[in-house]
């Protein structure tokens, strides 16, 4: 069951064509509960999976205690695609410590050429393989103290330059799991037997533990960690998702929580606790979050199925019409030429009042803004700038505080357009977003926004979405221009032409 859990996970993530796949298991290997066992392959993930269930020193009827797993598909970047660079990589021989990786570490050569100064030996090309190693050295450095897994990791992604997603096995700590991220999405699925009382999960810092203890175990802080209700006392069965996307864990659970830069989540004994090692953000400006939300989601599993059609890009292509009404639907009242975005209702004396409007994005999105530039000009009678998120930061392009910065992306975690974010906001500019994915970064980092409901596109290539996104931004700008007498006339030109896009009818 846990190995086709991984390997069902993979296929939902393989959309986006990968060239290697591995996954690591515990109570597999060596005839131990505490062994940790990796099979990689180069390939589908159906290699791996072939390979995977071939396996002869694997009793796939045995029943374990143990029920931990992780799983990776590679796109390679550092090193060709092979077994030995795939994911999981591990710290040694006996995999003391594995670790699946999405993003990529910037400063991996100064760190790799210091562990081997202290004798490790490297087998892979790839910039992941020193995270484990790191890992194991500091674990070896504690002089016999042991520290919590969670406190382990926590001593280890200082260290670490660039962006990731990271998830955690060890030896030393059977049947934990310990995620984090910088700069890469991650969320965490819960599946419980029973009602989970909590829809919020407090965080925990590093110096909260009043006693000198870390362990989030100990009762003054076990309000850290999910709990059942009193009713439901007694036996209670929990399993979490640690995925990059919300589709790989959708057909087991619809509750996430997405974590945020620098996050740790640890999984132990049946419980989740959150812990970040700083109280104290990078970003003066950004308000502290204490706790970490449970989200429902909306997705159906049908949705990220293709269906009869024989790609998922020709699938979105013929779902233009169902989305393009979605993203308008409650928005646009075609009886009295009102629109509505709810998200924006209350800061649009602000944006009205501003100096300029910037519109910033990468790829796709970035092509969206193009495209919807000139009919924002002339609803809105204010600049519009439209900026590619890369080059806006190579310029460090002044901002100012009477700025609006509309940020636009899919996913809601396009890297360049994320520290774009983070520029404006250091110069107190209000932000707004522009995305389809409810939870994610640059929802959570902006002030207002607009979610364009578009429904999850699987296909590389954008098509339902970018359609969205311009029905988006032509709705701020007709919401902006709804007070001005002289634009009323081509303000119902332009909704009557929406009334007549397919789907509307």
């Amino acid at each position: 069951h846990i190995l086709q859990t991984l390997i069902d996970g993979l296929k939902r993530l393989e959309y986006r064509g990968y060239d290697s796949a591995g996954v690591a298991i515990e109570g597999a290997a060596a005839k131990s509960e505490s062994g940790i066992k990796m099979i990689k392959k180069r390939g589908t993930v159906q290699a791996v999976s072939d390979e995977v269930f071939a396996q002869k020193d694997i009793d796939f009827n045995e029943e374990i205690s143990i029920h931990t797993g992780i799983a990776h598909t590679r796109w390679a970047t550092h090193g060709v695609p092979n077994e030995v660079n795939s994911h999981p990589q591990r710290s040694d021989l006996q995999n003391e410590f594995v670790t699946i990786h999405n993003g990529i570490i910037t400063n991996y050569k100064d760190i790799k050429s210091f562990l081997q100064g202290k004798g490790y030996q490297f087998e892979s090309d790839t910039d992941t393989e020193v995270i484990p190693k790191l890992t194991k050295f500091i674990f070896e450095t504690q002089g016999g103290t042991k520290l919590l897994f969670r406190e382990l990791i926590e001593q280890v992604i200082p260290h670490l330059e660039g962006a990731f997603a990271l998830v955690f096995m060890s030896t030393h700590y059977p049947g934990e799991a310990v995620a984090t991220r910088r700069g890469s999405p991650l969320l965490v699925g819960v599946k419980s037997s029973k009602h989970v009382v909590t829809d919020h999960i407090p965080i925990l810092y590093g110096d909260d533990s009043g006693d000198g203890s870390h362990s989030p175990f100990r009762v003054k802080r076990m309000n850290s960690v999910i709990n059942v209700s009193v009713e439901d006392a007694g036996q209670m069965e929990m399993e979490y998702y640690f995925a990059s996307d919300a589709s790989a864990v959708i057909e087991h659970t619809n509750r996430v929580l997405y974590l945020e830069d620098d996050d740790v989540a640890a999984v132990h004994e049946g419980n989740l606790s959150l812990h970040r090692v700083n109280r104290v953000s990078d970003d003066k400006n950004a308000p502290e979050n204490t706790r970490r939300s449970i989200e429902t989601l909306k997705l159906e599993l049908q949705q990220i199925m293709k269906g009869s059609y024989e790609t998922f890009m020709q699938k979105e292509i013929f779902e233009q019409p169902d989305s393009i009404f979605n993203t308008m639907r409650g928005r646009v009242d075609f009886e009295t030429n009102e629109v509505r975005l709810g998200g924006l209702k209350d800061h649009l004396p602000m944006i009205r009042r501003s100096r300029r409007l910037l519109f910033i994005a990468c790829g796709t999105s970035y092509h969206s803004a193009v495209a919807t530039r000139q009919i924002l000009e002339e609803t809105t009678e204010m600049p519009v700038m439209v900026e590619l998120a890369s080059d806006f930061l190579d310029r460090r392009t002044p901002i100012f505080r009477d700025d609006v910065c509309f940020f636009i992306s899919q996913s809601g975690e396009t890297a360049d357009t994320l520290n774009a974010l983070r520029y404006c906001n250091k110069r107190g500019a209000l932000l707004v977003g522009i995305t389809n994915t409810v939870g994610s970064t640059i929802s959570r980092e902006t002030a207002c926004g607009v979610h364009i409901n578009a429904g999850p596109e699987i296909g590389v290539a954008s098509t339902k979405a970018y359609t969205s996104q311009i029905l988006s931004l032509v709705m701020v700008g007709l919401m902006m221009c709804a007070d001005r007498i002289s634009m009323q006339e081509r303000r119902r030109e332009i909704i009557e032409g929406l009334k007549q896009l397919p789907g509307m009818e």
